[in-house]
């Protein structure tokens, strides 16, 4: 049955190895995370633009490896000691240049590779374009494994919409997930805006979802460049 009451329900986005959709896209950096244990050094850097699924990914990964997941502005706070006894994923640590985060990263990294134990980083882009201050830390990031997550094809991004409606509770028809992916911007970031503002819509006037209210939206989007 098609939601159609108009309040809040809640969300449950889904997040486990289970819920990641495989594509020529990402198959290649899943693969890389798979084989973790020949990281030269036990460390690797994942890449790709915001909302690529960079998350999702390193948090499969922590579940397969036990690892803590931290955001890099985090760092300063915590007890990087304790931190360094498992494996560890810092995210976003291309948003720290210069700060008390870019130091504490340092020292969380040697920690980690003094203990034996992988380290996974995630970022927009690779570390020679994060303006880093500390030469010691630009070394040892740039000598990292780079996985890149490449921008999602027909396939993930179809995956990726019935996914976002999904953990929204909402069932929308094959045809007019076929009809968004083929004329939205080529971005999960994309995805994820289009299913929100599409739910928040259908909650607003009562209605469930449909290929005229999406188009409706899609006049005065910019998610659709190319429409």
């Amino acid at each position: 049955m098609t939601r159609q009451l108009a309040f809040e329900l809640p969300l449950r986005e889904a997040r486990g190895r289970e819920d990641f959709f495989v594509s020529p896209a990402n198959a290649l950096a899943l693969a890389a995370l798979d084989g973790w244990p020949g990281w030269p050094d036990g460390k690797a850097i994942l890449i790709g633009p915001e909302g690529s699924g960079k998350s999702h990914l390193a948090q499969v990964w922590a579940t397969g490896t036990g690892a803590a997941v931290v955001a890099a502005h985090q760092l300063p706070e915590l007890d990087l000691p304790a931190l360094a006894r498992g494996a560890a994923v810092v995210e976003d640590a291309d948003h720290t240049p210069g700060s008390a985060a870019e130091t504490a990263l340092f020292h969380l990294h040697n920690l980690l590779a003094a203990a034996g134990q992988p380290l996974l980083v995630t970022a927009a882009t690779p570390p020679r374009d994060w303006g880093i201050a500390l030469p010691d830390l630009a070394s040892r990031m740039q000598a990292a494994t780079l996985i890149r997550l490449d921008p999602p094809d027909d396939i993930l991004l179809r995956a990726v919409l019935a996914k976002l409606f999904a953990d929204r509770q909402l069932i929308i028809a094959p045809a007019l997930i076929e009809w968004l992916a083929a004329r939205m911007t080529r971005s999960l970031a994309a995805a994820r805006a289009v299913v929100a503002d599409l739910d928040a819509r259908a909650l607003a006037e009562g209605r469930p979802v449909s290929r005229q209210m999406a188009a409706d939206w899609l006049a005065g989007s910019d998610l659709f460049p190319d429409d």
